[in-house]
């Protein structure tokens, strides 16, 4: 059985922000630190779930591997994309939301404040456009961060993006 995460008081709380690219196969993260220099790249990753177990256990996984993450580095803020569906793919979006509830009840056990970001507040926020393309929101990160190259995998890359637009914004949490 999991270990839950101890309650953690904000004075306890490191100045980062955990942003988040959910999916039930592979979940982004990225941790993106405050810092009087601007935003500071301190790690991503990807969780990914097992595509042979069962849905149940596969959600598991990935609320474990959240669970570490939080554990690990004690974000103030949990900046997470909002589920977004098509026409031609409804399902997409319901595995989605599974992988968003089980990184959900995490932050909550955790005590851990919860931000939603629209892909296209996200794209916006970043590159002027809601309809960016993702080769111009990596670009933008790699302006952002300094960086060599471009963030990879995509869910990594992603995962940075939400966790700029609320460094950015700042939003007060909201209930999601």
């Amino acid at each position: 059985m999991a270990s839950p995460i101890p309650h953690l008081d904000q004075s306890a709380r490191a100045n980062c922000v955990l942003g988040i690219d959910p999916g039930l196969n592979r979940t982004g993260y990225a941790i993106l630190e405050r810092s009087s220099r601007g935003p500071v790249l301190r790690e991503g990753g990807v969780i990914q779930s097992t595509k042979t177990l069962s849905l149940a256990e596969r959600v598991l996984e990935l609320g474990r591997g959240v669970r570490e993450v939080i554990a690990e580095f004690h974000p103030e803020v949990l900046a997470i994309e909002q589920v977004f569906s098509t026409v031609q793919f409804p399902k997409t979006a319901i595995l989605m939301a599974h992988a968003r509830g089980a990184i959900l009840f995490v932050a909550a056990e955790a005590g851990l404040p919860v931000v939603d970001y629209a892909p296209r507040e996200v794209k916006r926020l970043l590159t002027g456009s809601g309809k960016a393309s993702k080769e111009q929101v990596q670009h933008a990160i790699r302006h952002e961060l300094g960086l060599d190259n471009i963030l990879e995998p995509n869910d990594v890359a992603d995962a940075f993006a939400v966790a700029l637009c609320h460094y950015h914004s700042r939003r007060i949490s909201l209930p999601t």
